[in-house]
């Protein structure tokens, strides 16, 4: 029989955030899939999860489904995990879960943290309905995007890097309006967490100032959410 593809997520921040269910996973399988083999033996190591390591990541994930998928085929369990919080969510496995699927290997995944949900919660906007973008394009299709979401009505998430996050808010701004109300979250569960909200004016104007580090999530306000300055 082939084994089992089992996706586990990871805590996003603080490791008290992984569930006895992911841990019970990961001490059984036979292989655990890793995006970074250091940042996850960190995880691993606190929780005494002595098992072999395998780096899958988006420079090499082409090049080892095929072997993947051949473990699997042979009955060994896999466990894919990222760095942080959920696999195939902005991270490496669309490709290894679609070909597992296509040899009807099976596939669990696990449900656990990811940082799009808190920051959509922390913001205030709507949560009936959202869209997540995931990271913009670095250059191609960025502004092409940018345009598809000038009359989206629901609230819109994006996972953003520091040093990038002032050209998007800037760029959201000339798209959406600088009167458009939006959050920016970041070090979501750890220690400097914070939330910061306003217009997308006030943001610029804040983070203008100010050198941020961490994961980033940015909220912003659907079009017919009505917007007011701070």
């Amino acid at each position: 029989m082939p084994g089992i593809l089992y996706i586990v997520p990871t805590p996003i921040g603080n490791l008290n955030d992984i569930t006895l269910r992911a841990l019970e996973i990961l001490k059984s399988v036979d292989l655990i899939i890793a995006e970074d083999t250091r940042k996850s033996g960190i995880l691993l190591k606190h929780y005494q999860v002595s098992k072999p390591l395998k780096s899958y990541h988006k420079f090499n994930e082409h090049r080892q489904v095929g072997r993947l998928i051949n473990y699997l085929i042979e009955g060994k369990n896999l466990a894919l995990i990222s760095d942080a919080g959920t696999p195939l969510v902005s991270d490496p496995g669309y490709l290894l879960v679609r070909e597992a699927i296509n040899k009807e290997i099976t596939v669990q995944t696990l449900p656990g943290p990811t940082a799009l949900v808190p920051a959509l919660i922390n913001s205030g906007l709507p949560t009936d309905k959202f869209v997540f973008e995931g990271f913009l394009p670095h250059k191609k299709g960025r502004r092409s995007q940018m345009e598809a979401l000038v009359n989206e009505e629901r609230t819109i998430i994006f996972y953003e890097s520091p040093h990038r996050l002032l050209k998007t808010l800037n760029q959201l701004a000339e798209y959406l309006g600088d009167i458009r109300q939006a959050t920016v979250s970041r070090e979501i569960s750890k220690v400097y967490e914070e939330t910061i909200r306003g217009s997308l004016k006030f943001l610029i104007g804040y983070y203008s100032k100010k050198k941020v580090k961490g994961e980033i999530v940015i909220v912003v306000a659907g079009k017919s959410v009505k917007t007011t300055s701070p």
